[in-house]
């Protein structure tokens, strides 16, 4: 709770509108009942109750609202190593942040997404 914090306080102050979900659950929920453009970007914790960010990234990516299934997300993870990598983009995502959060890559790797998607 206290990264999802910290990572809301940064990305407001950086001019960003946040909406957060205490589990994977929550998130899929909130994105399903969304309607396509609402949310530019999804930051998915990998370790969160309910439903990790896998099952959760995996069940927006089956969404049939494809403007939905296609919204970028970036992993938010402690685990660091080139494997946990290739499972984050394995499982649909974007992009890896390693916890503890660099604010200067979280916000150039955001950036760099939400331009990637165009």
């Amino acid at each position: 709770m206290i990264n999802m914090e910290i990572a809301e306080m940064i990305l407001t102050e950086a001019g960003f509108t946040v909406e957060t979900a205490e589990n994977g659950r929550i998130a899929v929920d909130k994105v399903s009942a969304s309607g396509p453009g609402y949310y530019d970007a999804i930051l998915m914790d990998i370790q969160m109750p309910v439903m990790d960010g896998y099952e959760a990234t995996r069940e927006i990516r089956a969404l049939p609202e494809k403007g939905l299934a296609r919204i970028p997300i970036l992993a938010m993870t402690a685990n660091a190593f080139k494997e946990d990598e290739l499972a984050v983009l394995e499982a649909g995502m974007q992009a890896h942040i390693a916890k503890p959060m660099d604010v200067d890559r979280l916000l150039k790797t955001l950036a760099s997404v939400l331009a990637a998607a165009g």
